[in-house]
């Protein structure tokens, strides 16, 4: 599945960002401020862990040469940290190879610039050759958003690393700091913050889009520090606390589920984006209080299982956008505009997690139904695309191959079926965009050798 799509981006793409497959053609998008080659900087890591070491030279090769900094254009702060700076800096830490280092540092110090804000909080969009910044139009009232904000800690603390330039990890400190002082209602995280004032702008709180990496963040800056980020730990034990207790539910049919909070009224609703929490609440299992531990694998376990009812209550047996939870309604999209699937990674993400975890057998029996569905529905004569309805056995291609399904959802799926001592989690943390680097030991290492070793074991 891989080397057909990296096969066919490099035919009909190569350079652009993504591939569009029924066209034949690339896309560049707005996203990355005309910055491009999203697909190649996003596939670097999985082409090196798959073995396929010709594809992974010619990829190195087009960042050396072609991948040029110098853009004028708008770009995500949240898509270009998790692409491209937790790419290159995942290649560096796999191979050695410094021409990574030098351009993730390269493109850190482009945004540094985004942090120039009274409360230190960035704002959601940067120009890439001034410097500027602003807040999406469409977020509250010049806000900016806690799943974009809180998801450049493991990226900047890494780019310290590399640098040691204390700079990059004291910029994210300080988002922990204020998110850490200010009073949270019922002890959960708005998605929309000030970054003016430093007060939430609205009462929404979500598991899923707009919110989720910033938890999974949390957790995860624990587990790279090799345990010794106790402030971390504290404000994700807090938050999964103040979770369960106001947005974890379970059906009539006996379905866990996370569902949104508008302002202490909940919406019955949860996103593909949420199905990651399942892998995230069980890689932090081991670490909560002790009588706590196999109630939190449960937890984990049951959502999991309730995202995969949401792939397998489908035609397709993929699942949608989002699925509700009311109406007499389980785990199901009642609306047109959430029955699309666009290749997304969250639900084999925590596959790839609870299999690592328990080894329970049908983690891999779900993956495997889900590579087949990926085939059948997925796959068109040049790449794979997404699709616009995932209860329909003939659904219309959306014709686009997104560069995540490069990234994360063939990589999760590769790990599921591989060995636990490739990429093991005690010694890698993925980041949002599944890309793996190192936990940061106190004793010196020299990173880019341990990757080399780790891959030849």
């Amino acid at each position: 599945m891989m080397k057909f799509s990296w096969d066919n981006y490099k035919t009909y793409a190569w350079g652009k960002n993504e591939l569009q497959p029924l066209t034949r053609s690339g896309h560049i998008g707005n996203m990355f401020g005309g910055l491009r080659g999203a697909s190649i900087v996003d596939s670097l890591d999985t082409l090196y862990i798959m073995g396929m070491l010709e594809e992974f030279e010619e990829a190195k090769s087009w960042v050396e040469k072609e991948l040029d900094m110098n853009s004028n254009g708008e770009a995500s702060l949240f898509e270009v940290n998790i692409r491209y700076v937790g790419g290159l800096l995942s290649a560096y830490y796999l191979t050695g190879e410094e021409v990574f280092k030098k351009k993730a540092i390269e493109l850190g110090e482009k945004l540094l610039p985004v942090f120039n804000t009274p409360t230190g909080i960035p704002r959601g969009v940067i120009n890439l050759g001034s410097g500027t910044s602003w807040s999406w139009g469409w977020a509250s009232a010049g806000s900016s958003i806690l799943a974009e904000f809180g998801t450049l800690h493991l990226e900047f603390v890494h780019l310290t690393e590399v640098t040691g330039n204390p700079t990059y990890s004291e910029k994210v400190m300080n988002i922990r700091n204020v998110l850490n002082k200010i009073e949270k209602p019922h002890g959960l995280y708005p998605n929309f913050l000030s970054p003016v004032t430093g007060n939430w702008v609205q009462h929404h709180v979500s598991i899923g889009g707009l919110g989720d990496s910033f938890y999974e963040y949390l957790i995860k800056s624990y587990l790279m520090s090799d345990k010794r980020d106790e402030q971390a730990k504290k404000m994700y034990y807090d938050a999964l606390e103040a979770i369960e207790t106001n947005l974890v539910q379970k059906s009539p049919g006996g379905l866990t589920y996370i569902a949104e909070w508008r302002g202490g009224v909940l919406d019955h609703k949860m996103g593909h984006l949420a199905c990651f929490s399942g892998g995230m609440i069980g890689i932090g299992a081991d670490d909560g209080e002790p009588e706590q531990r196999k109630h939190h694998m449960d937890l984990a376990a049951e959502i999991t299982h309730t995202c995969h009812e949401s792939y397998a209550r489908t035609a397709t047996k993929l699942g949608p956008e989002a699925f509700r939870f009311d109406s007499g309604v389980e785990a199901t999209a009642t609306r047109m505009s959430d029955r699309y699937y666009i290749l997304r990674p969250e639900v084999v993400e925590s596959y790839m997690y609870m299999w690592r975890l328990t080894h329970d057998p049908k983690y891999r029996e779900w993956g495997w139904e889900a590579i087949q569905a990926l085939e059948k529905y997925c796959r068109v004569d040049k790449g794979f695309t997404g699709i616009r309805d995932v209860y329909t056995t003939s659904p219309s291609p959306d014709n686009m191959q997104q560069s995540f399904f490069l990234a994360e959802t063939l990589k999760y799926l590769y790990l599921l079926f591989s060995d636990d001592d490739l990429l093991p989690l005690d010694d890698w943390v993925f980041n949002t965009e599944a890309h793996p680097l190192p936990v940061i030991r106190t004793e010196c290492m020299q990173w880019g050798e341990a990757g080399k070793i780790q891959q030849q074991q």
